[in-house]
């Protein structure tokens, strides 16, 4: 995310690629920024650029021309032109800075455009990949957010130590670093790379640390006659709108707020420039934040930190690093979707292979091959071999309740016999169930016993007549 040095690089970069440029025409907005139009339209203004913190104040300024200077409209133009001068806030969001190209190589996630009255036409754009910047028109400095750390030193470092009183200072050290109304301009980065180079555990009580610079205030306060003596002698003090660094005495907390976003500045294009993309020298400028060795937690915004050593006594429950759990979460996750996909699919291959090596080696066991073999001669054999297989299997099946041993068997199909009326058991109808071939027990046709029970009934009916 662009901090106070990042967005103080985008003005001095607005000023340098704007100088003595003439812009023309209107403000055109992309379609997709949610942020307002920007009612502005004339025939020729200058842009230029100033920052405060996380802020940077685009000012359009009309310029007088004579009628055969004038710039040709551009189609569609507005006819009501801008007199007064106009200030466009615009914040950064995650991933927002400025480009300068001619206009057919406009960036692609370029949403808000200024265009030149030259030809081939240059354009000058907010470019905002993730859209989380904005803009307003005719807008001033946010009034929630504190002066500069930068430029506007003295009057922070006040803003900080009178209201150590607020409830806001209970918080951790770090977590205050990021309130823009006490500490404008600084970021992620950067007060990482403060509290690594004073050594202050990121997570102690944000008060009990700024405490300690109310004495060196009242110093300060005994030695203001000092500097009046020195500004009468001619000497030159240092202003808020200076960028010269504070070296006097010690470093602490709230001079390194104000030297180390200055140190970034001073890399200029060598350090956090979009538009070169080179990141080495700034890469090499950082001791903490991203390096390896370092610690790294979430605090209790879900913002990381970065440090080493001891994290302080307020630090979050989870002391687990971001950066190991995301690539632990990833290692999950490739987990799942290959680790045991692959596992079920080997499963599944080797129960298959044990089947295939138990069948060769005739390990089955003997209700699993009856199962296979029945089922194998039931598709095979012809239909009428298949209804009689089925009956077969229907008849030796298990029954529910307690099986009848043989000899009872054989006992109810010889009462069963006898109990025919007109019939004699002749010595050709076996009163013991048949075995066929495959061992298995089975009943008796019927086919034999019909024309006995045909005649029974044909007698029965020539005595009825008779009668």
């Amino acid at each position: 995310m662009p901090e106070g040095p990042e967005l103080h690089l985008a003005s001095l970069f607005v000023n340098r690629v704007c100088n003595g440029v003439v812009f023309t025409g209107a403000v055109e907005k992309s379609e997709v920024s949610k942020s307002p139009d920007v009612p502005f339209t004339c025939d020729a203004y200058r842009v230029s650029a100033t920052s405060r913190g996380k802020e940077v104040r685009l000012t359009l300024t009309p310029i007088k021309t004579n009628s055969d200077d004038k710039p040709p409209k551009r189609a569609g133009a507005k006819a009501e032109q801008n007199q007064e001068p106009m200030d466009v806030v615009i914040r950064f969001g995650m991933s927002g800075f400025f480009r300068f190209t001619p206009e057919n190589e406009l960036p692609k996630h370029a949403h808000l455009r200024f265009y030149t009255c030259e030809e081939p036409r240059r354009v000058l754009s907010f470019v905002d990949t993730r859209r989380f910047g904005s803009w307003q028109p005719n807008g001033t400095w946010q009034p929630d957010r504190g002066p500069c750390i930068m430029f506007e030193y003295e009057s922070f470092r006040e803003n900080v130590l009178s209201n150590l009183a607020d409830k806001a200072f209970d918080r951790p050290i770090c977590e205050v670093m990021l309130n823009q109304k006490y500490f404008s301009g600084i970021g992620n980065y950067l007060r990482a790379e403060i509290l690594y180079r004073l050594n202050i555990p990121p997570f102690t009580k944000a008060r009990n640390v700024l405490e300690a610079l109310k004495s060196q205030k009242e110093d300060d306060e005994k030695t203001a006659v000092k500097g009046e003596l020195e500004a009468r002698s001619g000497k030159k003090g240092v202003t808020d709108s200076a960028p010269d660094l504070q070296t006097d005495g010690d470093p602490d907390l709230l001079s390194l707020c104000h030297t180390v976003p200055l140190e970034v500045v001073k890399m200029g294009g060598k350090g956090y420039d979009p538009e070169k993309a080179d990141y080495s020298a700034f890469k090499a400028w950082l001791q903490c934040y991203y390096v390896d060795g370092m610690q790294s937690i979430r605090d209790h915004n879900g913002r990381t930190m970065w440090f080493t050593g001891d994290p302080g006594p307020l630090a979050p429950k989870v002391t687990k690093s971001p950066k190991a759990k995301k690539r632990l979460k990833k290692e999950d996750h490739d987990y799942t979707d290959t680790k045991k996909g692959a596992k079920k699919k080997h499963t599944e291959t080797s129960t298959k292979e044990s089947k295939v090596s138990k069948a060769a080696n005739g390990t089955k066991t003997p209700t699993v091959q009856k199962r296979v073999s029945r089922r194998r001669s039931i598709t095979k054999a012809p239909k009428s071999t298949q209804e009689e297989q089925v009956n077969h299997s229907k008849e030796n099946a298990k029954p529910k309740g307690r099986r009848k041993s043989s000899t009872s068997v054989a006992q109810s199909q010889a009462s069963r016999a006898k109990r025919t009326r007109g019939s004699k058991s002749t010595p050709e109808e076996p009163s013991t169930p048949q075995i066929n071939n495959t061992g298995m027990r089975r009943r008796k046709s019927s086919s034999a016993t019909e024309p006995q029970r045909r005649g029974c009934r044909a007698t029965r009916g020539s005595v009825r007549q008779s009668t």
